[in-house]
């Protein structure tokens, strides 16, 4: 080799080289503003997926855009890149994130008092997430204490004899059911009531995520396998022990709300949004009005219109 090509590669080397370390260093300064905004406002604790979304929307805030243009984005950066940044942040704890969630040896449920008269009392609503690291975080950020919700994990089912006798007692039980918006996701409903033998009487309402309200959300999106078909619609709430399934009432989930050409096309392409891609404070305050039902105030009796096609739920845009 020539002087002059070795010079040439060394070169090429000593540039490729600069241009890694300039990556790295604005990596590590998305993570640090991702941190910040993930755990806004108030310090709260977040997953590592929900971080890795984060710093999908510090790079690219598509999220910003209107409501009205629905779409989904492929990811700013690979996993793999986002772990290799989390690493370089070296061996302090990132603030507000969690471990991962680790499925634990099923224990009786009220172990945690020695009160004898537990379950004698009526509870009036429970949360079901598809995931369990999102139901870890909802835990960790106080959703049962503030909205009186018990929180679940889909590893966590089904759910303790004592849990559903005090969901019968409540006057209108009801189990509220999160999943990710993906084709398989819109059959957790479906699944659950196959995996809980839910008292007669207790309303089960799926939330969403749908691929509408992801699309109006400007989530990130990720890809899986093709699907040669997908359902026309998706889960509709109901009451177990009722009549009429898919009006709100029924024995097992009904028809609910159709899904849109559009939504079936992008399902069928594979893509998936997880709940994890929300940000985890509109993640919560979402999850605390829906489980009261809190009433919009009438200057949105827009949105109101608007409900039934967007799957039962609405969801805010930050």
């Amino acid at each position: 080799m020539s002087d002059a090509a070795h010079a040439t590669n060394v070169s090429d080397a000593t540039d490729a080289r600069g241009v890694g370390q300039m990556r790295q260093a604005i990596l590590d300064r998305v993570l640090r503003t991702a941190v910040e905004k993930a755990g806004a406002p108030g310090q709260l604790h977040f997953t590592e997926r929900q971080l890795y979304y984060e710093m999908c929307r510090v790079l690219q805030p598509w999220h910003r855009a209107p409501r009205r243009a629905q779409f989904t984005s492929a990811p700013a950066l690979t996993y793999d890149a986002y772990r290799d940044t989390l690493r370089r942040h070296g061996p302090e704890p990132v603030p507000g994130l969690l471990p991962p969630t680790v499925p634990a040896p099923r224990r009786a449920a009220g172990r945690h008092t020695p009160e004898p008269d537990l379950f004698d009392y009526g509870l009036p609503r429970l949360l079901v997430c598809e995931s369990d690291d999102i139901a870890a975080m909802l835990r960790a950020n106080g959703v049962p204490t503030e909205s009186a919700c018990p929180v679940y994990g889909a590893s966590e089912l089904p759910l303790d004899p004592g849990v559903l006798r005090m969901l019968a007692l409540a006057e209108h039980g009801t189990v509220y059911l999160l999943h990710d918006a993906s084709a398989r996701g819109l059959t957790f409903p479906a699944r659950f009531a196959r995996s809980v033998d839910v008292p007669e009487g207790v309303r089960v309402v799926p939330l969403g995520l749908r691929p509408r309200q992801a699309g109006a959300l400007h989530l990130v999106h990720g890809r899986g396998p093709a699907y040669a078909a997908v359902p026309a619609h998706g889960p509709a709430p109901f009451v177990v022990g009722g009549t009429g399934a898919g009006t709100g009432a029924g024995t097992g989930p009904g028809l609910g709300f159709a899904l849109s050409r559009r939504e079936r096309e992008w399902l069928r392409r594979g893509r998936f949004v997880e709940l994890a891609a929300v940000n985890p404070a509109s993640l919560i305050r979402t999850v605390h009005r829906l489980v009261r039902e809190v009433r919009p105030s009438r200057s949105q009796l827009t949105a109101l219109r608007q409900v039934r096609r967007a799957g039962f739920l609405s969801w805010p845009t930050a």
